[in-house]
């Protein structure tokens, strides 16, 4: 079920990927419980789901509660945890709440720099998703440095 729903969401198939995503979530709730891997990557697909619609404030509220449980039970350093904080920082960009993103942005570039080097595929991602911050903010030097 999980797999239909993602490609549901690539589809761009909203309303069936968000029934199927509930679903998929309280199923892993029941089952596996609410820090189980599964039941988080299952809600942040629907977090995913509701941002691309521009449901910011649903997204949001899944967002912050698989940062919040990642960092209890994997840690802030874990690539899990660096995942749904760039996420949330991306529900918080699209909203305009530039201050929320830019912070967590940072200390995704920050760990992952320190962690996985500077030319780490996943470092370079959030180095573009800072730059991406700065640029909605017109800051383009900023943005351009960081990108050099």
């Amino acid at each position: 079920m999980a797999n239909l729903a993602s490609t549901y969401i690539n589809q761009g198939r909203w309303k069936e990927a968000e029934e199927l995503g509930v679903r998929v979530m309280e199923t892993w709730k029941r089952v596996l419980g609410e820090e189980h891997p599964d039941m988080l990557t299952s809600m942040a697909n629907l977090a995913s789901t509701y941002r691309n619609q521009g449901r910011w404030k649903e997204a949001e509220e899944l967002d912050v509660r698989v940062m919040e449980t990642r960092k209890t039970v994997l840690g802030e350093e874990h690539p899990s945890t660096l995942t749904s904080m760039a996420n949330l920082a991306s529900t918080y960009r699209n909203q305009g709440r530039w201050k929320e993103a830019e912070e967590l942005d940072v200390r995704v570039m920050e760990t992952r720099k320190r962690m996985l080097g500077e030319e780490h595929p996943d470092t370079l991602t959030s180095m573009h998703n800072l730059a991406f911050t700065w640029k909605d903010q017109e800051r383009w030097e900023d943005a351009t440095q960081l990108l050099q």
